[in-house]
């Protein structure tokens, strides 16, 4: 017998080990024509057209509210997402001397406040419609963005289940020496309903409870940051570990369901999708984001299963 390749280790164990394996479709583009040029960048939206449904497990390369606004209503069981924090606004990204880090810088992470809540309240309308009732929405934020979308939510009546912290052991030390560290981000736990409608989410209580050793789960998350290993193919700067995705898709969403991500990045809620028998969507508009999450979902699928032939 052959050993078996090894996998990533996430919060548990895949659940597809015993599924053949298929590769992993490559990413199709749904960029917008604007004269004689192909772009990615945010233009005037689309004439919605609300018809069109997703391929399940495909990613597509494209501008979130574009994308969003061709999907039929109710489609989705649940949104997993990790938006623009707005971080680099109007300033460059600091260095240090001792690191190599740099905060982000990326033009895809600069608004101006007033076009930062107006962006985040389009795409977050879009998802409630896409999503189905009482279906659940996690949005990841930090203390540069998460109260700008509290406070959207809560004009929109959005039953606001619970804020998850995200606590990382080993974060980047803090380049100015002004403050303390910041050291957790928070993850927006949203039922998909008004405060007064908002009922039947699904928590998989009892998996969450044995995840943590026969007590009940908290929304206090210690988990380390990204580890090298699923940086093989390329990085992103707000690239979340697959253990806290992992575990999301646990608590929130159920074997067969339809998960979206409209910020997908280098595609970690897709992996943690694919690896525990969800079905899932993303969208990128970066085409070198969507090439790193494309090759990082095949590849890991092609270790879990391909030894399927070998024993």
């Amino acid at each position: 017998m052959v050993a078996m390749a090894k996998f990533q280790a996430g919060e548990v164990e895949p659940l597809d080990l015993e599924v053949p394996y298929e590769p992993v479709a490559k990413p199709v583009s749904t960029l917008r024509v604007v004269g004689k040029a192909t772009t990615a960048t945010p233009q005037p939206a689309a004439t919605p057209n609300h018809g069109v449904t997703p391929l399940s497990n495909q990613l597509y390369h494209g501008d979130c509210l574009d994308s969003l606004q061709q999907w039929s209503d109710k489609t989705f069981h649940c949104c997993i997402t990790d938006p623009p924090y707005n971080i680099a606004r109007d300033r460059k990204g600091l260095s240090w001397a001792f690191s190599s880090h740099v905060t982000i810088d990326s033009e895809w992470d600069r608004f101006s406040p007033e076009d930062y809540e107006e962006f985040t309240t389009a795409w977050l309308k879009e998802v409630c419609r896409t999503v189905k009732e009482n279906g659940n929405i996690f949005i990841f934020g930090s203390y540069h963005n998460i109260y700008t979308i509290g406070a959207i939510a809560a004009r929109l009546d959005l039953r606001i289940v619970n804020s998850i912290i995200w606590a990382k052991p080993n974060a980047q030390p803090n380049i100015t020496c002004r403050m303390l560290t910041e050291s957790t981000e928070q993850i927006l736990w949203l039922c998909n309903n008004t405060n007064k409608k908002a009922k039947n989410w699904t928590f998989n209580y009892q998996h969450m409870k044995e995840l943590n050793g026969g007590k009940q789960m908290r929304n206090f998350w210690e988990i380390p940051v990204t580890p090298q290993r699923e940086r093989v193919h390329g990085k992103h700067p707000s690239q979340k570990p697959l253990r806290v995705m992992e575990r999301i898709v646990l608590a929130g969403t159920n074997r067969g369901d339809r998960v979206m991500d409209c910020f997908a990045g280098s595609g970690s809620t897709l992996l943690a999708c694919d690896r525990l028998d969800r079905r899932w969507v993303g969208v990128e508009r970066d085409e070198d984001y969507c090439t790193i999450a494309h090759k990082r979902i095949d590849d890991e699928r092609r270790q879990r299963r391909l030894p399927l032939l070998e024993r």
